[in-house]
């Protein structure tokens, strides 16, 4: 081949390259809130939102949607957790507190990822050709320190009414088995059989009884696959305006996904496309066997700066 063949086919790749690149630039639309714009759909929390929740309580009941984790939780590879509770200052008889009295204490020190059990994915945890949510660059703002931008540090409280769906349920099962689907027409009808409306605002979240079935009995299967929503699920709740979509799995995307589809789809429908938060591994079972569809949802996560996701324990109150 002659240096001038290599020179054209080096020039048609570049050019190939630099149409790719701007075509994904055109194709990135900014955020409905702005161009400037990093909490997404955190915007739809208002004073009206809030009060409208809160009539939600009416029993004066609340359950933690956040699982207990621990180093033997099992966690989307390469993840883990290290703890060690330590007593500084605590040895040969030393007064640890410095009172002159016998006072003694614990510290804890922790090693961990943050995506871990329950948890929130914030804007900048996924993404696709090389861009985030509200056109954010991928080499622009992942850095090894820290997000420069979507930082999970960025979102205010997440206050609104949820809703529970219970597919398991609506599919007549104790729980959904790895790999089974949820396509738009099952959530549009499992809601019109449970009585659910959801509304601009809602946390949505599924019910399939994976991880009460699977989590303690038999974790490594747990961790390998779930039952879990397609993209069109994804795009019918993004038209309707909500806040974040959770389920009691640990990725909320069905896995294995079906031959041709494209695995964790809706995560870049939610995150990248709608800045719509993905709440993973909730505690749905205590609604579900108490009968409640809708509900106070209230979490205030730990803003650690420039945090992808964040480890979290959400309230439901009715």
């Amino acid at each position: 081949m002659s240096l001038k063949t290599h020179a054209r086919i080096a020039f048609a790749a570049i050019a190939a390259l630099a149409f790719a690149g701007s075509a994904v630039a055109q194709d990135c639309a900014p955020s409905k809130w702005g161009a400037d714009d990093e909490i997404g759909s955190a915007n739809l929390v208002t004073p009206e939102q809030v009060l409208m929740a809160s009539k939600l309580v009416k029993k004066g009941m609340s359950a933690p949607l956040g699982i207990t984790i621990s180093r033997d939780t099992p966690a989307f590879a390469p993840r883990s957790l290290s703890m060690q509770v330590v007593q500084p200052g605590q040895t040969g008889g030393t007064d640890p507190l410095g009172y002159g009295g016998g006072g003694v204490y614990n510290d804890d020190i922790i090693q961990m990822w943050f995506g871990i059990g329950s948890q929130i994915d914030g804007l900048g945890h996924l993404g696709d050709d090389g861009r985030y949510y509200n056109c954010n660059d991928a080499k622009e703002i992942s850095q090894i320190g820290g997000l420069t931008r979507l930082g999970v540090h960025n979102v205010p409280p997440l206050v609104g009414r949820g809703v529970v769906i219970d597919m398991a349920k609506h599919f007549g099962k104790e729980f959904l088995e790895a790999g089974h689907v949820i396509n738009a027409e099952d959530v549009k009808a499992a809601m019109e059989a449970q009585s659910i409306e959801v509304k601009k605002g809602d946390v949505v979240l599924f019910h399939t009884g994976w991880t009460d079935a699977k989590l303690e009995s038999a974790p490594s299967e747990w961790g390998a696959g779930e039952p879990g929503i397609m993209p069109d699920v994804a795009e019918m709740l993004a038209e309707a305006d909500v806040m974040a979509v959770g389920a009691d799995t640990w990725g909320v995307d069905v896995v294995p996904p079906p031959a041709g589809a494209k695995v964790f789809y809706s995560h870049v429908v939610l995150l990248r496309d709608n800045g719509i938060y993905i709440l993973e591994t909730m505690n749905t079972g205590p609604l579900v066997e108490a009968g409640v569809t809708e509900f106070m949802f209230v979490l205030g996560q730990a803003r650690v700066k420039g945090s992808v996701q964040m480890v979290i324990n959400p309230v439901a109150l009715w």
